[in-house]
């Protein structure tokens, strides 16, 4: 699936489920709806059905949606329909129709984690492979081989469970602790210092930083692809060479290169290689260069030759039954918006770098990316984005929904609802805020995929 469909679908799929929250939570509190769009602009197909003749509606504009009720602040309504108005609710039932769309990106959450957790997904054992020396991990006693069974009081099941909650804590700072099992020893409330961690798209994995790294499959030290131009083709590396040692170290196999390579950039090494057969080591000198998006880590510039079948046995799969599925769903999602609101936070408060908003442009390459990876993980990106729009549209930011509900709130105090004059005002500002997230959002994204 081509980005430009992967991101269309997302947009679709996630603006269509917001705006039917709102149309479906409308027409149970009895308002009309007149219009259902998805898409913004000029509208290119509309067809009416219904008991009310709604409109339904695609519009030339893919980036959103809108549902159009009676209301008598934008045109006359006819006294015999006045009851079914929008602004003629009581002010619950307004807050539900406006809450709904929200609730709606959230719960479509909910069913994807859920559905995952019932259906099963395969991920690496929660089992530390290696601990880099003076790190982190290394001075709160973290060993390789440990098993992680919680982070915060937080259970995992599996190496991403243990990886998305590291990230969630270390979002706050400070110190996580961890519970292992080593050897069938529970190590309780090793403390893990996170405050040196940088949080951006260009870092390193956050758990690599910290100085750890998954039980990777052992897999032989074959070099599959020479990438052009790299360290590794001008230094006489070609396809099929078995590494046996750098700088004189024996190598056993293609993570314990990636360790070597990846904490020597820079640095000229010397790669004994065994190729065609041959019994004896041919010797190749290699600089491995920075990576451009991971300053300070050393690349040469190949691939690794893959083993499907070594991989799937290394691999466990994390399944739960119905109810506790259910569970996990809720989890997730609730793990995964106070996450969102945490980051909003850490960069209105400049601990994050405002270059990590991200746009139509990075969205639509993460969902591409995510598409090639399989259904599965696509499904899960659309869950992901799902419980982003969900906690985006209840900031409260007027012209959102969460601005809305701030009116609903002020109203409620106030015993009367907001003067048209204050609301026109929130509008302006509304517009002000969005257009400059929107162009630092599209700064950020050609910034990214043209400076990398």
């Amino acid at each position: 699936m081509s980005q430009v469909l992967s991101f269309l679908v997302v947009i679709l799929v996630l603006t269509a489920v917001h705006e039917y929250g709102h149309y479906l939570v409308a027409r149970l509190c009895g308002v009309k709806v007149l219009r259902f769009s998805l898409g913004f602009g000029r509208v290119i197909k509309a067809k009416r059905f219904g008991p009310d003749q709604t409109e339904w509606a695609l519009s030339a504009i893919p980036l959103g949606g809108y549902v159009k009720m009676l209301d008598e602040r934008e045109g006359d309504v006819p006294a015999s329909e006045r009851h079914r108005s929008f602004n003629a609710q009581p002010l619950y039932k307004r807050s539900l129709i406006v809450l709904a769309g929200p609730a709606a990106n959230l719960l479509l959450a909910v069913a994807i984690y859920g559905g995952s957790a019932w259906m099963g997904t395969r991920d690496l054992p929660a089992v530390i492979g290696h601990v880099t020396a003076g790190s982190a991990m290394d001075q709160a006693g973290v060993q390789a081989g440990d098993r992680v069974l919680e982070v915060d009081g937080r259970a995992v099941a599996g190496w991403s469970d243990f990886k998305w909650a590291m990230i969630d804590q270390m979002v706050g700072g400070g110190v996580v602790a961890l519970k292992l099992d080593r050897g069938g020893v529970p190590i309780d409330s090793l403390q893990v210092e996170t405050a040196a961690i940088e949080l951006s798209e260009k870092a390193p994995d956050p758990v690599q930083q910290l100085g750890a790294a998954s039980p990777l499959p052992k897999l032989p030290a074959v070099v599959e692809r020479v990438l052009p131009g790299g360290p590794a083709q001008r230094g006489g590396m070609v396809a099929g060479d078995r590494v046996v040692s750098i700088d004189g170290e024996p190598i056993e196999d293609w993570g314990q290169l990636v360790r070597k390579v990846s904490a020597s950039a820079g640095r000229a090494m010397l790669f004994g290689v065994v190729r065609d057969g041959s019994s004896l080591p041919v010797e190749l000198r290699i600089t491995p260069e920075a990576a451009p998006d991971r300053p300070g880590v050393g690349r040469i510039s190949v691939e690794v030759r893959p083993d499907r079948e070594l991989f799937l046995r290394s691999t466990i799969i994390v399944r739960y039954d119905v109810l506790d599925s259910v569970v996990q769903g809720v989890r997730q999602t609730w793990s995964t918006a106070a996450f969102s609101l945490k980051v909003i936070w850490r960069i209105l408060t400049g601990h994050i770098s405002v270059r990590n908003v991200s746009g139509p442009l990075t969205i639509a390459d993460y969902a591409g990316q995510s598409a090639q990876a399989g259904v599965e993980f696509f499904v899960r990106f659309l869950a992901l984005i799902s419980v982003s729009v969900g906690v985006l549209n209840l900031l409260p930011i007027p012209i959102l929904d969460g601005g809305h509900l701030l009116y609903h709130a002020a109203e409620f105090i106030r015993g009367k609802p907001v003067s048209a004059r204050v609301e026109e005002y929130g509008q302006r500002v509304g517009i002000a805020i969005l257009a400059g997230l929107m162009a630092l959002a599209f700064f950020n994204d050609f910034n990214r995929f043209l400076f990398g």
